[in-house]
Order: structure tokens, then C-alpha cells, then sequence
């Protein structure tokens, strides 16, 4: 079976680099993205690096599995190329910035302006530090054009840490340090002849740095989330670490086969962990799934299921790590690459081109494109989710005929309602698919549905208890 991989330029044909500039201004723009090359090329970069990071098994005897190959964070067992040597030492000097320039003393709830001066110092120190960690291969690229390979470059790299005006970091930074590794796939700096350890070694060996670079960021000067959905999204900053660290989880596959879609690596922990601190903390110095939950659990408090219930809700599934993988990918192609807050500060260039791509099929109008940016609905996964009630007091509400011309920018909570029309790029399969989904909502472990308030009880409990603070997804009592 042939996999797609990222193309590679031919190195003695000259590239005409550009600086790379905004195309999306608005959201009707998302529907040209979605069949652009820059979008084809994303998603096979993506797809190209998830699949790396399946378990590989070399061949079986019987029923049982032989040479079974798995790879955790900082193992010796990931073999680093000089490229990817280089880039790491470039995240080093990135993160030694830090150090230099401490954030300002006192109180802030929003991030603190000492961020600012990080960005500008690194941005002076840009040209350096590229012609410094760069892999041969990439500097010496040719140019038919005024514009060098570092120029294109250097706008993926300084739009990857956050935004110095706005003082946040979101999933769109961390787009643009996948299309920064994307580049320099393209110009040769890697080495594309290894059987998937090269991607192996971007994943662990540059991606996770990076992410931890970023983590530090976050918390020494109070990023805010950028364009967070709340208890709504999956995570306030990043998505990547869930996608590559649910394939680490995966079940063995060898290298011809076609990435799975179900089961999990023998002895992989249960998803339901996530709710368990002293298992997070066990986990995430070996798993990118892990490492980022641990991460939540470093900025947040309180229960697990009340300010992250959709990656509550993921730990329900029951079809194993693989699927929680394909429906992450979905997920990242509809909350990510299709939503217009994320994607309007992508920059276009040479490498990631907003040409349409020829082979592209024209995007179907879905509740995920033809919402941008008025009103978004609610798109499902392949991943468990909370059944809505039939009462209607718990669905949007109606908007009157004043507020039905003013657009309103938002997702639909996990518990809305859901639309009649579903998208074909969703991952959850029909609501006849009882296979890997439970038909009852996933609660929180070791609590009960509270018996609803009657006007026979006074207002109260039936159990006679005071009122309690509902979980998001109970019943409105009835009035």
C-alpha cells in the first residue's frame, strides 16, 4: 500500500519564495481554503506524522505478536537525525530567552506585557538564529526570486509562540510551527528515505520541545487561550498532543499496512485515566495524550469533568486508542483547519500556496461552512458525547427578530441540541452504530442523577436534600 507523504522539491530547480501574506479575511474565505494546496499540503503533513507514530510490529506467528516496536517521549529508542539535532537546539536557544527576561511583578489577569519584550527579542535575534539551526540543505536552496528561503520561513517561526499584540497562544500558533516543519520538509531538510523514524523524530524529538517551550510560555507570562471555546473545546491551546499521542497508544501495525482505526497497544492505559491525577502524572512523562492532560491538570482546579468535559466525555470510548485517533483527526480538520477564528491568521507563501488545488472537490455546504463566521453549530465526532434531553429549555434558544439579523460568533455546547444536518466530514457515525458508543450519557464517576425539584416537594428535591449546583448537562427542572 502506497501512503501519501509530503512532496519533496526538486533541489535543483530554483523555488520562487515570497513573504508570505494573509488570504482569509472573512469567513466565506475558510470554503477557498478548504481546497487550496495549502490545506492538502497541511493535512497530508499531519496524516504523514500520525501514522509514524503507530506501534510497528515486524511480522506474527499465529495469534501472537512478534517485535513489537513502541515509541514514548525521551526514549532512546527514537532516533534523532542532525536536522532534527539542529531544530531542537534551536528550540534551546528559544527557551534560554526566557530566562533573560523575567515577566513584570504584580498581579495580572491578562498575560503579562514582559511577553512582549520576549517576542521582540527573538524576532532581532531571528536571522541568526536561523542561518545558525537551519539544516544545510534548506539554506542552500535556490531562489529565482528577491525573497530568500529564511524570509518565507521566518513567518511560520514568529507566528508559532503567540500573539505579542493580543498576549495569547492557541491551535493557530501551533499551526504555524507544523507549517514551519512543513517547509522544510519540502526544501530537503529531512531526511526522506527512513521508513517513518524521521517523522518519529520530528514528532518527539521537535514537537513535544516545542510544545514544552510553549507550555513555559503559557505560565510564566499568563497567555491567554486564543479563541478558546471554554469548557466547549478540547483545549484551551493546543491540539496536536492529543492526535500524535493517541497514535503512540495505538495498536501494532507494520509498515505497509493502513492506519487503524480501532484497538490499542496491549498493556496501554485505560482513556478513563485522565480522571485519575496519580495515573496522569505516571503517563505523561511517557505520552503526548498525557503530558497534555497533565498540563491541564497544572493550570486548572477542580473536577476533571467540569472544566474539561469533552476530553471527558473522549475517555468514555471503548473501541480503543485508534479510535479516538481517527476521530481526532476528523476533529482537527473541523475545529481547526474550518474555523475561521483559527485559520484567519494563516499566512500564505511558496511552500503553502493559496492556489486551488486541482484535485480538489468543492467543499459540500455544511454546519461548519456555511456558519463562518455567523453562527456556528454543533459538529460531532467519533467520540462519545452526552445525549441532548427532548425538553427543549435545555437547547438554544430561539432568537427574536432583532437578534435573528445580528450574527452571533460561538459553538454549540456539547449538550445543545443537534441539527438536523450533519456535515459528511463529521466523525460520529449514525445514531444506529451501537458498536463502540454507549447510548446513555457518560456521568461523572460516583454520581447519580439528582431527582428533580416538584411543585409537590416545595421546590426541593424529592430526596429532601438542599439544592445542588448542576453539572452542565442536567435537566432544566420543570416550571
Amino acid at each position: 500500500m502506497e501512503i501519501p507523504r509530503t512532496i519533496v522539491l526538486e533541489e535543483d530547480k530554483p523555488q520562487e519564495f515570497v513573504v508570505p501574506v494573509k488570504c482569509i479575511h472573512e469567513g466565506h474565505d475558510v470554503r477557498r481554503f478548504l481546497i487550496s494546496r495549502a490545506y492538502r499540503d497541511i493535512m497530508v503533513f499531519v496524516l504523514q506524522l500520525n501514522r509514524a507514530m503507530f506501534p510497528r510490529r515486524s511480522r506474527s506467528i499465529g495469534e501472537q505478536l512478534i517485535d513489537i516496536r513502541s515509541w514514548q517521549l525521551d526514549s532512546s529508542a527514537v532516533s534523532l537525525s542532525e536536522s532534527t539535532q539542529r531544530l531542537q537546539g534551536l528550540l534551546t536557544d528559544l527557551d534560554a530567552v526566557v530566562n533573560e527576561i523575567p515577566p513584570d511583578p504584580g498581579p495580572r489577569r491578562f498575560g503579562n506585557v514582559a511577553f512582549r519584550r520576549w517576542y521582540e527579542t527573538i524576532e532581532a535575534r531571528l536571522p541568526s538564529l536561523l542561518q545558525h539551526h537551519l539544516p544545510e540543505q534548506v539554506l542552500s536552496f535556490k531562489s529565482s526570486s528577491n525573497v530568500s528561503v529564511e524570509a518565507e520561513l521566518r513567518s511560520y517561526l514568529l507566528g508559532a509562540f503567540g500573539s505579542a499584540q493580543r498576549l495569547d497562544y492557541g491551535t493557530g500558533h501551533e499551526l504555524n510551527f507544523l507549517a514551519f516543519l512543513g517547509c522544510i520538509w519540502k526544501l530537503g531538510g529531512f531526511d526522506v528515505s527512513s521508513n517513518g523514524s524521521e517523522e518519529r523524530g520530528i514528532v518527539l524529538g521537535i514537537v513535544e520541545p516545542y510544545l514544552r517551550l510553549v507550555r513555559r510560555l503559557i505560565m510564566t507570562y499568563t497567555l491567554e487561550p486564543a479563541g478558546s471555546h471554554g469548557v466547549w473545546g478540547l483545549d484551551d491551546h493546543s491540539f496536536l498532543p492529543y492526535l500524535f499521542g493517541s497514535a503512540q497508544y495505538g495498536p501494532a501495525i507494520p509498515d505497509t499496512a493502513e492506519t487503524p482505526i480501532e484497538g490499542s497497544l496491549a498493556n496501554a492505559p485505560d482513556p478513563a485515566d485522565v480522571i485519575k491525577p496519580v495515573a496522569v502524572d505516571h503517563e505523561r512523562k511517557k505520552n503526548m495524550y498525557f503530558s497534555a492532560i497533565g498540563f491541564i491538570y497544572d493550570v486548572k482546579k477542580g473536577p476533571f469533568w467540569e472544566h474539561s468535559p469533552m476530553l471527558y466525555d473522549i475517555s468514555g470510548v471503548r473501541a480503543g486508542w485508534a479510535k479516538i485517533n481517527k476521530g481526532m483527526i476528523k476533529m482537527y480538520m473541523a475545529e481547526v483547519l474550518s474555523k475561521f477564528p483559527v485559520v484567519q491568521h494563516f499566512y500564505f507563501g511558496s511552500l503553502f500556496s493559496w492556489e486551488e488545488d486541482p484535485d480538489a472537490v468543492a467543499p459540500p455546504t455544511t454546519v461548519h461552512g456555511s456558519s463562518q463566521p455567523v453562527k456556528t453549530q454543533l459538529a460531532t465526532y467519533d467520540l462519545p458525547i452526552r445525549e441532548s434531553s427532548s425538553d427543549t429549555t435545555n437547547g438554544p434558544r430561539e432568537s427574536n427578530s432583532a437578534a435573528a439579523s445580528t450574527p452571533f460568533v460561538g459553538t454549540a455546547a456539547p449538550w445543545a441540541k443537534q441539527p438536523s444536518v450533519v456535515s459528511p466530514t463529521t466523525a460520529f457515525p449514525s445514531q444506529a452504530d451501537h458498536r463502540n458508543i454507549s447510548q446513555t450519557p457518560r456521568l461523572p464517576p460516583n454520581i447519580n442523577p439528582r431527582p428533580l425539584a416538584t411543585a409537590q416537594t416545595g421546590g426541593q428535591p424529592a430526596t429532601g436534600m438542599p439544592p445542588q449546583t448542576r453539572v452542565p448537562w442536567a435537566r432544566a427542572p420543570d416550571r
